[in-house]
């Protein structure tokens, strides 16, 4: 890739503020004091659709929950600003924050407003509830946006990290629904709840929960080898699975890469070396990559068409092959 850097570069960084001040950040190892990385983050946050996101989230407590890939929810708009660098001492974060913290369960984890159909043990009304397909999303936005020493949010961590298991992390959800069941067997991990809680645990290092690390990443990686015959709770690692898509809400291809990439004892296994051989392989003639798949709810984002690379996407693969040691700036 370092033949193509220098016009992908100059591409990158002539794209809008949130894009710039990432790439600043995580490709160019420019530190927040820099005047430039400020100046790219002013704009950021005076950005009109970064602007309407925080708008949307703070939404969070008249919004329902009603399947866990809904892209427009505020659950996974909150995490992709904590993913471009929104911060909780930016306007209108404590606010959010102060709501989201307003729900905890009595067991510790954090609760989103729910609505459950009867026929998975819920109610079918809207109740506070959380589920290892929600709650390591939420700790992970909370954290990131620099929550991640506060006691209770350690605490709800250590809570969702000890039901692992051999195999990763199982369907699990609050003692409020004693009846649930996701659409699989008991015995086997759930591959999306697995991915989130490795997520979450890269925020906090390798070392102390590392025993339940390792059998994650490693049922993540041989649910990769035996795609053709397992599918746990129906995910599927087919033809959509590996289409490039972001922002990072589903169990695809790239958000499977982008979690593992925190992990450098996997980063010479062969079956994410594997993984990123057919990522890198999507680059165009000029290094850069377009959305094969959109949420097509995010309309107006850049990433959000099929017909031209998009920036922040060619930013998100340059980053996990950064951290691999497959990409680098000359």
């Amino acid at each position: 890739m370092e033949m193509e850097m220098d016009g992908t570069i100059e591409w990158l960084m002539s794209g809008p503020d949130w894009v710039r001040y990432n790439c600043m950040r995580d490709l160019f190892n420019m530190g927040e004091d820099n005047a430039d990385v400020r100046s790219a983050r002013a704009g950021m946050l005076a950005d009109s659709q970064v602007q309407s996101l925080i708008a949307e989230v703070s939404r969070w407590e008249s919004v329902p929950l009603k399947r866990h890939n809904d892209a427009i929810h505020p659950l996974h708009k909150l995490a992709f600003l904590a993913d471009i660098g929104i911060n909780k001492h930016d306007d209108g974060i404590p606010e959010i924050l102060a709501k989201i913290m307003n729900h905890r369960a009595s067991e510790s984890p954090y609760q989103v407003l729910s609505n459950y159909p009867i026929a998975f043990g819920g109610s079918g009304k809207d109740e506070w509830l959380w589920c290892l397909c929600d709650a390591p999303s939420i700790l992970y936005a909370i954290s990131k946006m620099g929550l991640k020493d506060d006691p209770q949010v350690c605490s709800a961590i250590d809570y969702l990290t000890a039901f692992g298991r051999a195999n990763g992390w199982p369907c699990k959800a609050d003692n409020q629904l004693p009846r649930f069941k996701g659409p699989g067997k008991a015995g086997d991990p759930c591959p999306y709840a697995n991915l989130l809680m490795l997520k979450l645990l890269a925020l906090r290092g390798e070392v102390k929960h590392w025993q339940y690390i390792q059998p994650a990443l490693d049922s993540a990686l041989n649910l990769w080898e035996s795609s053709q015959e397992r599918h746990p709770y129906l995910f599927k690692m087919g033809n959509d699975f590996r289409k490039l898509k972001v922002p990072y809400i589903w169990y695809d291809i790239l958000h499977l890469a982008e979690v593992i990439s925190f992990y450098p004892k996997y980063h010479q296994d062969k079956r994410f070396q594997e993984i990123l051989g057919i990522i890198e392989g999507k680059k165009d003639n000029n290094g850069r990559f377009t959305s094969e798949s959109i949420w097509s709810k995010w309309a107006g984002w850049e990433f959000c068409q099929k017909h031209e690379p998009s920036r922040w996407l060619t930013f998100c693969v340059l980053r996990i092959l950064k951290r691999v040691g497959r990409w680098s700036l000359r």
